[in-house]
């Protein structure tokens, strides 16, 4: 291959992985913000509806009332992945699994007042949001 060619192909390249990386995480660029119901937290009997406009933030549910900052480790067509750490020494690491656009699987883990958690979450899309109460308990 002559260096002419190899440097198209590197520069093709290059060009290629800029633009994936503009298009943002794809497993969550496929589902909507809106009104969301969330099942399976601890210590809730019933499912928390709860308006969502940064699906990330379903990550840190365990941290939702924290400042955190989070961060993509991973991302795939179904799957992405976020670290994330607040303050006190508290952290997390959560997978979000898209099943359909309209549900979501989250497994999270880390440490919350001091202690471990661990637990999964079952997310399903109602509707879009409305004005009044965003979090309200069925």
């Amino acid at each position: 291959m002559s260096r002419m060619s190899t440097l198209t192909v590197a520069a093709a390249l290059a060009g290629a992985a800029t633009l994936i990386a503009a298009t943002g995480p794809l497993a969550l660029s496929q589902v909507q913000p809106g009104l969301w119901e969330i099942s399976g937290a601890p210590g809730t009997n019933a499912p928390v509806r709860q308006c969502i406009a940064d699906l990330a933030t379903l990550a840190r549910f365990e941290h939702r009332a924290s400042n955190c900052t989070a961060k993509v480790s991973k991302t795939a067509a179904t799957l992405e992945a976020i670290d994330y750490t607040c303050g006190g020494g508290e952290f997390g690491h959560s997978e979000i699994d898209v099943i359909t656009p309209r549900s979501l699987r989250i497994s999270t883990q880390g440490i919350s007042g001091g202690l471990p958690f661990n637990y999964v979450l079952q997310a399903r899309r109602l509707d879009d949001c409305t004005k009044g109460p965003q979090t309200t308990r069925h």
